[in-house]
C-alpha cells in the first residue's frame, strides 16, 4: 500500500508545474512553523541557542524558511524516480570546488570521504555524476533503509540511477571499507545526535554526541575528507559544493573538524543556514531524562575540542533553571546539590529562581550564572513567567512541591520540567517525575537525601559538596567574645525555647557577649530576652539586618545557639559552630548538613525523629553542651 502511495504521489509531483509545487512548499512549511507549536518551539530554541546574538526577527525568518525547504526537499524526493536526466540537469549544478575535487581524484586517486550534514536537498547529491566531467568514480553512500521493503526498493532504485551505490547502515559498512580500500568515494552523514555511541563534542558551543564514523574511516585509510553542501539557488535549483577538510589523520581531528566546518558554514551564509534542518533536535543526546544531569557518550572529546578552540572550560550554553524553595533553611540545604549539578554539568548556564530577599545570599555563593527574582504576587505574576519564553530554558528543576511552581515552569515553555511526586499528590504539569516509593519513610531520611535521590534518578553523579562556604567578612567585634542566639522560629511557638531559658543561659555565662538575631516579627521575643542586662552585654539585632548583614553578623560569632530555623542552616553553611535545639521538629529530616561543628539537643524523652516539648530542655543542659563545644572551636 505504501509503495503504491509513494509511486502515485511521486508521479503526480513530477508532473505538477513547479509554480504549484512552490506554493505547496510555502504552505506546508508555514503549516509546520505556525500550526505545530512544539515543533516551532524546538526550531526557535535551536536557533536562539546557536545564534543568541541575532535578533528574534532573523531567527523567525530562518526557522520559517527552513520549514519551507524541508517540504521542498520532500517533494523533490518523491519526484526523483520520475525525473529524467534532462530535467535533473536543470535542477542541479556543480560548483567549481566540486569539479576540482573530482579532477584531483582522477589525477591522484585516493580513498575519499564525502561527509554530508543535515542540509536540505540531500536527494540532489545522488545525481552528481550528471554534472561532473570525466568518468564517475566508484561511489558508495551509507544510508538508513526504510522499514517497508517495497518502499525501500523504490528509493534505492531511484537514487542509484546515476552511478551511486546505496549501502545499508545495517549491512553495508564492510562494502564501504572495501570501496575506500580501492581508493573510491564513500558518502556518509555526519550527525550530532549519535546517542551513547558517539563522542562528546560541541556544536555552536553546546555539548552534543557526534558520530565518529567519518573520523574512524579517515584514520584507517588516511582518506581525503570533504564536507558537501547543496546550495539552493531557486526552487528545485541546487548548486553542489564541497570543501576539503585538512586534518592530521586522527579520528578526533576529523570528528572535531567537521563540526567546526559546519559551524563556520552556517554562521557565514544565511542561505545555507536556512537549509539546515533546524526542526530536528541535534542536541538530543543530552536531553535524555535519565542522564539529563550528566554528560555521557562512548568517548569524550570535550578536552580536545576546547583545546582546539583555545578554551579551558566548556561554554555554558545548556540552560538549566532551578526553582528554589520558599524558605531560607531549605534554600541553604539545597546548596550542596547545586554544587553537584555544577560539577556534573560544567556546560550548564545555571539560573536560580528564588524569592528576591535571597538573591544577595545566592550571589555571594557564586554557584549560579544568573539569578531571577520571583515577581510580586498579583495580577501580573504568571504573565511574568510567560514573558520568559523568549529565553528558551532547556531544563527546569523544581525543588518546590506546589502547583504554582509547576505552572511557573510550564508557562516559560520549557520542554523538560523535573520534579518529585509523592503518593496521592499528582503533579500533571511536570514532564519528568521521580515518584517517591510508597515505602519511603521521609521521617527517617534527611531532606537533602530526598532531593539527592530525586536528582540521581535523572543522572546526577557528583556527590553533594557539604563544605562550608567561603568565610564571610566578620562583624567588628572579636569572634571570641560573641555568642549568637536565635530565639524566634518563623511564627511557630512550639519550636521556640522559652524566654526564661534563654535568659538563664545568658546568666550562666557572665563573661560572654551575646548577639540576638531574628526577623522584625521576633523583636517582641528578643526584647524580653535582652531586658535588664548591662549595656553591651546583650546586643539585640532582631529586625535590624537584611540577609547579607545577618550572614556577616553570624560569621562574626564564635558559637551559635539556635532554635530549628533558617538561620541555623545559614550559620551551619558559614561554618559557625552551633547547638541546635529541637522539640517537636525532626532533626533527622531537617538537621544541619554542612561539615562544621554541630550538636543537636532534643527535649528529654524525644524520639530521634522529634516530638518532644522544647520547654522541657533545661538551660543547664544547653550550658554544659556549650562549654563542651567551646574548646574545640577556639584557636
Amino acid at each position: 500500500m505504501l509503495y503504491l502511495l509513494l509511486k502515485s504521489l511521486g508521479w503526480l509531483t513530477a508532473h505538477t508545474p513547479e509554480g504549484a509545487l512552490r506554493a505547496c512548499a510555502v504552505m506546508g512549511g508555514d503549516f509546520i512553523f505556525y500550526c505545530l507549536p512544539r515543533r516551532r518551539r524546538l526550531i526557535l530554541s535551536n536557533l536562539h541557542h546557536a545564534f543568541p546574538e541575532r535578533p528574534p526577527a532573523w531567527q523567525r525568518a530562518i526557522g520559517r524558511e527552513s520549514c519551507r525547504r524541508l517540504i521542498e526537499t520532500g517533494l523533490l524526493s518523491l519526484a526523483t524516480p520520475f525525473l529524467d536526466e534532462a530535467r535533473y540537469r536543470r535542477i542541479i549544478a556543480a560548483a567549481p570546488e566540486l569539479v576540482a575535487a573530482f579532477q584531483l581524484h582522477h589525477a591522484e586517486p585516493a580513498a575519499t570521504l564525502i561527509c554530508s550534514p543535515h542540509l536540505a536537498y540531500w536527494e540532489a547529491q545522488t545525481a552528481m555524476a550528471l554534472v561532473v566531467p570525466g568518468p564517475f568514480p566508484e561511489f558508495g553512500t551509507i544510508f538508513r533503509p526504510l522499514d517497508n521493503p517495497a518502499a525501500d526498493a523504490l528509493v534505492k532504485t531511484s537514487r542509484e540511477r546515476f552511478g551511486f551505490r546505496l549501502l545499508s547502515r545495517k549491512e553495508g559498512f564492510a562494502e564501504a571499507l572495501k570501496i575506500l580500500r580501492r581508493r573510491g568515494f564513500v558518502g556518509i552523514l555526519f550527525d550530532q545526535n549519535a546517542g551513547l555511541q558517539g563522542a562528546l563534542t560541541t556544536l555552536f558551543d553546546r555539548v552534543c554526541s557526534t558520530t565518529e564514523l567519518p573520523g574512524l574511516m579517515a584514520e584507517k585509510f588516511n582518506a581525503r575528507v570533504y564536507g558537501i553542501f547543496p546550495r539552493r539557488t531557486g526552487f528545485w535549483r541546487v548548486e553542489i559544493g564541497v570543501q576539503r577538510l585538512e586534518h592530521d589523520g586522527t579520528s578526533a581531528a576529523v570528528t572535531l573538524g567537521l563540526n567546526r566546518w559546519l559551524e563556520t558554514l552556517l554562521r557565514g551564509d544565511d542561505n545555507l543556514c536556512a537549509s539546515w534542518l533546524w526542526a530536528h533536535d541535534r542536541w538530543r543526546n543530552q536531553d535524555m531524562p535519565a542522564r539529563r544531569l550528566r554528560l555521557e557518550a562512548k568517548r569524550n572529546l570535550l578536552s580536545a575540542d576546547l583545546a582546539a578552540r583555545g578554551l579551558t572550560t566548556a561554554p555554558r550554553r545548556t540552560r538549566i533553571w532551578i526553582r528554589l524553595p520558599n524558605w531560607l533553611g531549605d534554600v541553604v540545604m539545597a546548596l550542596p546539590l547545586l554544587r553537584a549539578i555544577r560539577v556534573s554539568r560544567p556546560d550548564a548556564e545555571i539560573t536560580l529562581v528564588a524569592a528576591k530577599p535571597f538573591l544577595p545570599l545566592l550571589e555571594s555563593w557564586a554557584i549560579a550564572d544568573r539569578l531571577r527574582a520571583l515577581p510580586p504576587r498579583g495580577a501580573g505574576y504568571f504573565r511574568h513567567f510567560r514573558a520568559l519564553r523568549h529565553e528558551h530554558p532547556d531544563v527546569w528543576l523544581l525543588f518546590t512541591n506546589s502547583l504554582r511552581g509547576d505552572l511557573e515552569a510550564r508557562l516559560t515553555g520549557c520542554r523538560q520540567r523535573f520534579g518529585l511526586v509523592r503518593p496521592g499528590k499528582p503533579r500533571p504539569l511536570l514532564t519528568h517525575a521521580w515518584r517517591l516509593p510508597a515505602d519511603y519513610d521521609e521521617r527517617t531520611h534527611h531532606q537533602l537525601e530526598l532531593w539527592e535521590s530525586f536528582l540521581r534518578h535523572f543522572g546526577l553523579e557528583a556527590a553533594p559538596d557539604r563544605s562550608p562556604v567561603a568565610a564571610v567578612t566578620p562583624a567588628a567585634a572579636p569572634a571570641s567574645a560573641r555568642i549568637g542566639l536565635i530565639c524566634g522560629s518563623e511564627n511557630t511557638p512550639a519550636k521556640r525555647w522559652p524566654v526564661a531559658h534563654w535568659r538563664a543561659l545568658i546568666d550562666a555565662l557572665p563573661e560572654r557577649t551575646f548577639v540576638l538575631f531574628g526577623t522584625a516579627k521576633d523583636t517582641a521575643i528578643t526584647r524580653e530576652v535582652a531586658a535588664g542586662f548591662a549595656p553591651g552585654r546583650v546586643i539585640d539585632l532582631a529586625g535590624k539586618t537584611d540577609l547579607p548583614g545577618f550572614a556577616r553578623e553570624l560569621g562574626g560569632c564564635a558559637l551559635l545557639v539556635t532554635n530549628d530555623t533558617g538561620g541555623m542552616h545559614l550559620a551551619n553553611a558559614l561554618g559557625v559552630p552551633l547547638i541546635g535545639l529541637f522539640g517537636p521538629t525532626n532533626p533527622v529530616r531537617t538537621g544541619p548538613v554542612f561539615a562544621a561543628p554541630v550538636q543537636i539537643l532534643q527535649a528529654p524523652g524525644s524520639a530521634p525523629t522529634g516530638g518532644g516539648a522544647l520547654a522541657d530542655l533545661a538551660p543547664e543542659t544547653v550550658v554544659a553542651a556549650l562549654r563542651a563545644l567551646r574548646p574545640a572551636t577556639q584557636s
